[in-house]
């Protein structure tokens, strides 16, 4: 097709021991398929490419690319530093705090979407009205069984657009919620518990165990960079010393 043939040595390899006759041929022809349709495809696009694109230089550009991309991930490997340290975050969220500003509200709370069919409701109701430590206990083993949904870590920040998008009836209506309030919805099919703890506001500093994850891989960000110029550097300075660097200029 277009002056491009497709051999059967091109097919060597391809069909399993032990294929059956009809399975080999049905292979066969699902890749002489393929086979033409690359074809026609790589012809048009052939003729269609700009004249002047220069196809060698876009090659050589890929292959250096790759080639450098394998190359600093082995330098990560076996050169980057990947611990960051308490400390280090700490250090790096006060001089950057400023960065950090939240775009929505945020929580500490829990949210517990039940089935309104759910058995012993009545027992669950007592156990999430109870302040009791033993009784929440009983509480999150109900929720690993029956619970449609659950945030029950109090000590985790949760976004709460996420979370009014989950809530039936008035989406804003977890904002106003006061800490320490519990409150109850329901819908056709579920029933939604949610008590609220601490907020911060939207555009306010989040805090450090909210973006800690992002701070992390800021700074190891930072160290790959950091690695990859006196990598280069070093590299540079020893083709100088060894003769190895010649500049021309006309």
């Amino acid at each position: 097709m277009h002056n491009k043939t497709l051999y059967l040595a091109d097919l060597e390899g391809m069909i399993p021991a032990e294929t059956s006759s009809e399975d080999s041929a049905q292979i066969i022809n699902a890749y002489i398929e393929r086979w033409v349709r690359d074809a026609a495809l790589m012809y048009e696009a052939e003729r269609n490419v700009p004249k002047d694109l220069n196809i060698d230089k876009l090659v050589r550009d890929y292959r250096a690319s790759l080639i450098r991309h394998t190359y600093e991930k082995i330098l990560i490997e076996q050169l980057l530093d990947s611990t960051v340290t308490t400390k280090q975050l700490t250090d790096y969220y006060k001089d950057n705090e400023d960065q950090f500003k939240l775009g929505s509200d945020i929580a500490r709370c829990r949210f517990i979407q039940l089935p309104k069919r759910a058995p012993d409701l009545a027992r669950f109701e007592k156990l999430w009205k109870s302040d009791k430590v033993e009784d929440f206990q009983l509480m999150v083993a109900y929720c690993n069984d029956l619970a449609v949904a659950k945030l029950l870590d109090d000590s985790l920040w949760y976004g709460l657009p996420e979370l009014q998008a989950q809530w039936p009836g008035n989406p804003g209506e977890l904002s106003s919620v006061q800490p320490g309030k519990k409150i109850t919805r329901r819908d056709e099919n579920f029933i939604y518990y949610f008590q609220m703890g601490q907020v911060i506001r939207e555009k306010e500093s989040a805090p450090l165990s909210y973006v800690a994850e992002q701070i992390k891989k800021m700074i190891l960000h930072q160290r790959k960079m950091k690695l990859f110029d006196e990598t280069r550097e070093n590299m540079y300075q020893d083709a100088l010393k060894r003769n190895q660097v010649s500049v021309y200029q006309n």
